[in-house]
């Protein structure tokens, strides 16, 4: 076994050397810049930075280390190239996840926003504009997690995955944001925002149905958007179920997963006056009702119905 990775390179091999190199390599960015550790793994440790290791080399061939060893000169030169490029995939990796969609968004509201000031250096932090240039905070994260579940009045109903943040959405997360960093004092991880932002919403939690017509009775036992339960025949599910998608409205469809929920709340989700919305929830409750039939297996079909919400639901 040689010495270095970089002379493991040097005579054509990527061996356990390299390897090594890349988890050592993976700790120190994910220590300097804070990256969540990969799907799977509650917290970070060697097994945890060898699954990212394997991933990179998966996703960009071993090829992508040689290119690296042909910039450098010696092994330091090879650990500061080796660096940058775990740091960009890291980068690439964290955007792709829920949180990191959710911290694109928060960043965006605040850096257009006077009252709100982006921190020099990494990881990325914010304060209120007001707040010492110096002052970072340095507490627990339960504690903002409780002071922003303090905060009452606000929520949202509406969550959209692509475009413009509705505006009753950007009004409650600018309220806890401006909560949570008045309580700090100081800035606050951007990463750690969004995990308080998560808890108070619950906004990366799957859609769920927990009761069907519930004001006449019936009920259906909960299902989850990512987990339905399968069919004893699945395509006879998915047929019906893509025969009841097909006949429902846009707002019927967006309605689909709060089918527990009141007219009002309706309304706020689809932004239309109240009765609009009554009539609404009751068409759908009604083509519901007469579209499955007593052979069908109504869990199974449900179901079906609520992973086709998975680019409708807000």
């Amino acid at each position: 076994m040689t010495d270095s990775a970089y002379e493991e390179l040097q005579t054509g091999g990527f061996g356990p050397a390299t390897f090594d190199l890349l988890r050592r390599l993976v700790l120190q960015v994910r220590r300097a810049y804070g990256f969540p550790p990969p799907e799977g793994y509650a917290q970070w440790s060697d097994e945890a930075a060898y699954e990212v290791v394997l991933a990179m080399v998966t996703a960009k061939g071993q090829e992508f280390v040689t290119r690296c060893f042909a910039l450098t000169a010696d092994q330091e030169s090879l650990e500061r190239v080796l660096l940058a490029s775990i740091k960009y995939y890291l980068i690439d990796e964290a955007k792709k996840t829920p949180r990191g969609k959710l911290r694109r968004r928060i960043a965006r509201l605040m850096g257009g926003d006077a009252a709100y000031r982006k921190s020099n250096g990494s990881p990325p932090r914010w304060a209120l504009a007001d707040h010492a240039e110096e002052a970072v905070w340095q507490g627990n994260l339960d504690d903002l997690i409780a002071q922003a579940a303090r905060v009452r009045g606000v929520g949202i109903t509406r969550w959209n995955h692509a475009g413009p943040t509705p505006r009753q959405t950007v009004h409650a997360l600018k309220t806890i944001l401006l909560c949570v960093l008045q309580h700090a004092q100081g800035a606050v991880r951007e990463e750690d925002l969004a995990k308080v932002l998560e808890a108070r919403f619950e906004l990366l939690a799957p859609a769920r149905v927990t009761r069907l017509f519930a004001d006449e009775g019936t009920v259906v036992g909960a299902v989850e958007q990512h987990a339905a339960t399968i069919a004893p025949d699945p395509t006879a599910a998915e047929g019906e179920a893509e025969d009841i998608w097909q006949r429902l409205s846009p707002n019927e469809r967006l309605l689909l997963p709060y089918l527990e929920e009141d007219a009002h709340h309706a309304a706020q989700l689809l932004e239309i006056r109240h009765n609009h919305a009554a009539a609404v929830l009751s068409n759908l409750k009604t083509k519901l009702r007469d579209a499955l039939s007593e052979d069908s297996d109504r869990r199974a079909t449900m179901g079906a119905l609520l992973r086709r919400c998975g680019g409708a639901v807000p």
